[in-house]
């Protein structure tokens, strides 16, 4: 008979607790490992957190610093982030049911924890304003990009509306504004292989077999700038923004493309991209579905006077 595990501790102001399994190995003690597996966090803030009772194995036992290390012990431990910075925009809520949540996120906010983002994250926030704890995420958008999201609600659905995506049998559409270029073979498709670049933050185009494929028209011309709508057949990381550079015209406000710049937040220049629709047939219930974004990008008159 298999030895019974409790289910993983509840969750902690939205978050859910990370898990790993202590491999073989010849460390001395469970800090020695926590050290060297997490350099981002210290041996000092893993002994913080094993005092005050954050780090516990599957029997709820907390775990103590000095514990001997034991290959096959399953911990778990919150992740958290020292003074994060607030973020002053809500995702907003269009649709939810027993299997699937829809939201409207803005833009600077993340989809999920990550880098120094934990509690500032859209699935952290709704698993604790909904109460949803097994919330997670079907597909994801840059922080940058403002737009919808899908969240999968129930599990035992998940896979069925990850496939979608996975066999590209989602409609999905954005829209950005950009520059004009009337020399360009409107409307245009950009085919190309995306792959990472020197930068961890960057992806470029590549020579070899295409990965990546993007439709592109023009919606609206004022001036030098254009509102193009963007339609990805694949969903490669940052396809959107390196197809739009790649063509010589680099979205309004993009910090990453063409040109890496410093991080920061500068909530007066929102890049000028947004998922603005999607539509699918729901995998369970059989029926169409379609939602639409009510968020906008800048009027461009306004734009050509900044």
């Amino acid at each position: 008979m298999s030895r019974y595990r409790p289910n993983p501790p509840p969750l902690r102001m939205g978050v859910s607790p990370s898990c790993v399994v202590l491999p073989v190995g010849a460390w001395q003690t469970v800090a020695d490992f926590l050290e060297l597996r997490f350099p981002a966090v210290s041996r000092a803030q893993w002994v913080q957190r094993m005092d005050a009772g954050e780090v516990i194995d599957s029997e709820g036992t907390p775990v103590e610093a000095a514990a001997a290390f034991t290959p096959g012990r399953r911990l778990y431990y919150y992740r958290t982030v020292e003074q994060e910075t607030p973020i002053p925009f809500e995702a907003e809520v269009l649709h939810q049911d027993a299997h699937l949540l829809v939201v409207d996120k803005p833009h600077f906010l993340p989809v999920i924890p990550s880098g120094k983002y934990v509690q500032e994250t859209v699935l952290v926030r709704l698993k604790h304003r909904l109460k949803l704890p097994d919330l997670s995420p079907i597909h994801r958008i840059d922080r940058d990009t403002a737009g919808l999201v899908l969240f999968s609600v129930n599990p035992s659905s998940r896979n069925a509306y990850q496939s979608l995506f996975r066999h590209r049998q989602v409609d999905k559409t954005y829209e950005c504004i950009a520059p004009w270029n009337p020399a360009l073979p409107w409307p245009l498709q950009r085919e190309s292989r995306i792959a990472p670049a020197e930068h961890f933050m960057q992806q470029t185009e590549v020579s070899g077999a295409p990965n990546a494929l993007t439709h592109i028209a023009p919606l609206e011309v004022h001036g030098k700038l254009a509102r193009y709508t963007l339609k990805p057949v694949s969903g490669q990381r940052h396809q959107l923004r390196v197809h739009m550079a790649a063509l010589g015209l680099p979205i309004v406000n993009d910090g990453i493309y063409p040109t890496l710049t410093p991080e920061g937040a500068d909530y007066t220049k929102p890049l000028q991209l947004l998922a603005r629709a999607i539509a699918f047939t729901d995998p369970v219930s059989g029926e169409p579905r379609q939602f639409s974004s009510q968020r906008s990008l800048l009027n461009l008159a306004d734009i050509q006077q900044t």
